[in-house]
């Protein structure tokens, strides 16, 4: 069963797990970069630009050699439908 609770728990665990920089803020949003410097993923669940278009999870790739791309999903998006999106992205990127 997936997550209703809408926490961060499953994504943040898995960047744990494969040794991404997390930073906390004070007001409750997470940042994290990928040990390459080519992912990025925020879950902003306190930033009010980000609730107003109705986005919790910003994901921000930057490709050596291409055009960066984004993206973003919504408050009702289970965190672990966002930590599968994760596990997909690194295991197949050649950032």
């Amino acid at each position: 069963m997936l997550s209703t609770d809408h926490g961060a728990g499953p994504v943040l665990d898995l960047l744990d797990a494969l040794g991404w920089a997390i930073v906390d803020t004070p007001e409750a949003n997470v940042h994290a970069t990928s040990p390459d410097g080519c992912v990025y993923v925020g879950w902003l669940p306190e930033d009010p630009s980000a609730w107003q278009r109705n986005i919790v999870w910003h994901v921000r790739v930057q490709p050596a050699d291409g055009d960066a791309w984004v993206q973003k999903f919504g408050l009702h998006t289970p965190s672990e439908a966002v930590a599968g999106f994760l596990a997909a992205l690194v295991t197949h990127s050649s950032c």
